[in-house]
């Protein structure tokens, strides 16, 4: 039996239904002249490897006349907003990566996300590497490279963390699917201090924002950060919908996941894990400072107001954590509270 048959029988019915209909969606986006569309994200790595992040979308050529085609504004730019959730992913499609002169080819997944490991040879710092795919134009992508010896990095979730939702969870994704202007998100009072005084302490330190939101809502996320003055950094976010094994795919898997591999492609750095007390994060910390003492240098939790806790529903309980965790924990309701802990540690 050939293999991608084989693969296809493994799917999960969930996954096969969703594949269908992506698959008829791209065959009338294509008859409609919509083209393929690299939409670049931050990725990150070392100075031998590195991790590339995009997806693939089929987007509309913009009407002559209009003020995208008026401004030559890029096939990429024009995917915004809910737009971004429209659009067509196309998937198991080849994406050619440049790197410093190097071509290497990936593939997308059947949801159109870019997430692969390229080999390189790069220095400390911030690089531009392109992205391209067959009929769409090269883009450009901003990848961080952490130095050898880097001992030092924060891992930091997004919802109700750096951001205030103030909603509850069933209407979060309504929320960031239909009202995507950052304007209209709330940074957490004293967060940004807090990551960017821990920069300044640790110069070359990476900053991770890992979070369960989808992969669509990545560059309004980017302008919320940039335009609420959040250290720069890479987001790993996840793809909603059917997985090749289950109906929805699961966002602790997808913390727990990333953790575990920002430990082996990082082995030398200690994080500091930042969450917030509303979903599973003081669980998720907990059990992988326990599985990775080596690998946590704390763990820092915002404490959701009772109003936010009532939204997000409920509190997450530390005390059903293991007793003998050795992690040092800090608690408060903002980031001038954590970061007057932190301080506190590295005294």
């Amino acid at each position: 039996m050939p293999e991608k048959t084989v693969a296809a029988l493994r799917l999960h019915r969930a996954a096969r239904i969703d594949d269908a209909i992506h698959a008829v969606r791209e065959r009338w986006a294509r008859r409609r002249g919509h083209l393929p569309t690299v939409i670049p994200y931050t990725g990150y790595g070392s100075t031998t490897r590195i991790r590339v992040l995009g997806r693939v979308l089929l987007t509309k050529q913009p009407k002559p006349g209009s003020r995208a085609a008026r401004t030559l504004q890029r096939r990429e730019e024009r995917v915004r907003g809910w737009r971004s959730f429209t659009s067509v992913p196309v998937g198991d499609v080849d994406v050619t990566i440049e790197v410093e002169g190097i071509v290497r080819t990936v593939q997308a997944d059947r949801g159109g996300v870019v997430d692969a490991s390229v080999d390189v040879e790069l220095d400390p710092g911030w690089h531009t590497i392109t992205m391209q795919t067959a009929g769409s134009d090269a883009v450009e992508a901003p990848i961080y490279i952490v130095a050898p010896g880097t001992d030092f990095g924060v891992v930091c979730d997004i919802d109700d963390t750096v951001m205030v939702t103030v909603l509850p969870r069933p209407f979060l994704a309504f929320w960031n699917t239909f009202v995507l202007d950052e304007h209209a998100r709330i940074p957490t009072p004293g967060m940004a201090v807090f990551l960017e005084r821990m920069m300044a302490e640790h110069p070359g330190a990476p900053v991770i924002y890992l979070s369960t939101g989808a992969w669509n809502v990545a560059p309004t996320l980017s302008r919320f950060l940039s335009r609420n003055l959040y250290p720069r950094g890479p987001l790993l976010l996840t793809d909603w919908g059917p997985t090749h094994d289950r109906f929805f795919r699961s966002g602790r898997e997808h913390k727990e996941t990333n953790l575990r591999r920002l430990a082996v492609e990082f082995p030398d750095i200690r994080w500091v894990l930042i969450g917030d007390d509303g979903q599973h994060d003081e669980e998720i910390y907990g059990e992988f400072a326990l599985d990775h003492p080596e690998h946590v240098r704390a763990i820092a939790i915002r404490q959701l107001s009772t109003s936010e806790a009532v939204l997000a529903g409920g509190r997450s309980k530390l005390d059903q954590l293991p007793a003998e965790a050795a992690t040092p924990w800090i608690f408060a309701p903002d980031g001038a509270g954590l970061s007057d802990g932190i301080s506190q540690l590295e005294k």
